[in-house]
């Protein structure tokens, strides 16, 4: 590959642990230099996407997003973004990126994505433990103005703990509009983030098409199919995949008309 002059790499490691440096474990600058692009030296773009996710029990010394960016600091193909998200106390994920953003799919992100507008994203993965309040799913609205498809993983609940009956009023002029979202994921997410998304003073979907999620936490969410302030945001889906659930009721085709 000596002789490449364009290379577009889009990576996600999901057990880096057997990577030679122990004491970064992570894919950084310095790797990709020693690896990879010091054999390419006719290259002149390089556009890429690099998550290592990592079981971490022994770290030396912390790592932080700053440590990994100083690996950038002579890099020659442009801009580039990481950052490093610790779950718990052993497991972590660590992305880097090159700027601007190109790809259209952003995998096991956190709440801490960097304050900058992904364009080309369509889909998208976040995975946290920390409460995620509607501020958050404004920031991801605005941050993601194409995403098609969506899936949440946390199972904290959300401070505002009861969204039907005692409707926030501080976010009565904040409704988030998801002009382009087809498909949520919330199989792995508390009940609450149901509401979030599919109450209708707090959010509107009017292209949402597919939505995944558990039994239970889908008849918490509606009251048995009796609340109908979610019905709006549910009147277009046409795919419905419930966990836990051996027999469909009635109640839910009237629910969901399209199915």
């Amino acid at each position: 590959m000596k002789h490449l002059e364009k290379l577009i790499l889009y990576l996600r490691i999901c057990n880096g642990s057997s990577m030679s440096n122990k004491a970064n474990p992570f894919l950084d600058g310095t790797h990709l230099h020693n690896e990879i692009l010091i054999y390419m030296p006719q290259l002149r773009t390089f556009t890429f996407y690099i998550s290592t996710e990592n079981n971490i029990y022994h770290l030396p010394h912390p790592i932080s997003t700053d440590n990994i960016q100083q690996t950038f600091a002579n890099f020659k193909y442009g801009q580039t973004a990481c950052v490093i998200d610790y779950f718990h106390t052993f497991r972590t994920i660590c992305h880097v990126y090159s700027l601007p953003f190109t790809f259209t799919r952003l995998e096991r992100i956190s709440s801490k994505f960097p304050n900058i507008v992904f364009i080309t994203v369509t889909h998208l993965h976040v995975n946290d433990f920390i409460s995620l309040e509607h501020e958050f799913f404004m920031q991801i609205s605005l941050a993601f103005p194409i995403l098609k498809r969506f899936c949440l993983k946390n199972e904290t609940e959300q401070l505002w703990t009861d969204h039907i009956t005692e409707p926030d009023e501080n976010l009565s002029d904040s409704i988030i509009e998801y002009s382009h979202f087809r498909s949520f994921g919330l199989m792995c997410a508390h009940g609450h983030y149901i509401s979030q998304f599919l109450l209708e003073t707090k959010a509107r979907l009017p292209c949402l098409t597919e939505l995944k999620l558990k039994y239970g936490p889908l008849i918490a969410a509606t009251r048995y199919f009796t609340i109908d302030a979610l019905r709006r945001n549910c009147s277009k889906v046409n795919r419905l995949i419930v966990e836990n659930c051996t027999r469909v009721p009635e109640d839910v085709y009237q629910y969901f008309p399209s199915l």
